[in-house]
């Protein structure tokens, strides 16, 4: 854990969350800011950066990310008609949180390109 990461004390109950989900690697909880109807972030337990940190060693961690993310999906009601993933890495991107995180967001037809 790193004491100045947010979702590192969200993870470990220190600032609350809403929760939705919870694994042995991960936890979702819903973003503060939606953009969509349904707007949750999964977060591994353990900390890393951002997706440009992630290696080899990370792979179950990141596979349990986006099997989380489906699960939310589905306990959501948007596995059907669909949902978007997203990372986001860097201040360009506006990455506001150092610690790794998948958007998930549904619940309304999305448009492309985002934002």
């Amino acid at each position: 854990m790193a004491a100045d990461c947010l979702f590192c004390r969200i993870v470990a109950g220190e600032v609350a969350s809403e929760e939705v989900l919870r694994t042995e690697r991960t936890y979702a909880f819903r973003d503060i800011n939606p953009v969509a109807p349904v707007h949750v972030l999964v977060v591994p337990r353990d900390h890393i950066d951002n997706a440009a940190a992630v290696s080899a060693r990370h792979a179950a961690v990141v596979a349990e990310l986006l099997t989380t993310a489906r699960a939310v999906a589905e306990a959501e009601g948007i596995l059907e008609r669909g949902y978007r993933l997203v990372f986001n890495v860097g201040e360009d991107a506006l990455n506001s949180v150092a610690h790794l995180h998948l958007h998930v967001i549904g619940g309304k037809r999305l448009g492309w390109p985002p934002g």
